[in-house]
């Protein structure tokens, strides 16, 4: 069964040095999706080793099965649109609207 349109959880706004968990879920897809988050329309590395995050200067972690992308603390170049994909590899991968955190 294909992707149905993502729920994405962004906030709007979020102090700096904050921890910020945004969500993305969706429901019907068979098998399970997979997510994908975006920021101003490039995609989010996902964090593997430490040594390759360290170098890109990653300050979040992304988890492509459960949809969480987890900020453990925010900065002022965190700012941006967000908005996560959601696909399981069966008909077209669906995304929710983009949302603006501002930090």
């Amino acid at each position: 069964v294909a992707p149905t349109t993502p729920v994405c959880e962004v906030p709007s706004s979020a102090m700096t040095g904050t921890v910020v968990q945004m969500s993305c879920k969706e429901t019907e897809g068979s098998p399970p999706s997979e997510y994908q988050w975006y920021k101003n329309g490039v995609a989010l590395l996902e964090k593997t080793g430490t040594g390759s995050a360290r170098a890109a200067n990653i300050t979040y972690t992304m988890n492509k099965r459960s949809g969480t992308l987890l900020f453990n603390t925010v900065t002022k170049n965190d700012t941006g649109e967000y908005f996560c994909e959601a696909s399981n590899g069966i008909g077209l991968s669906q995304k929710c609207s983009v949302k603006q955190m501002q930090v």
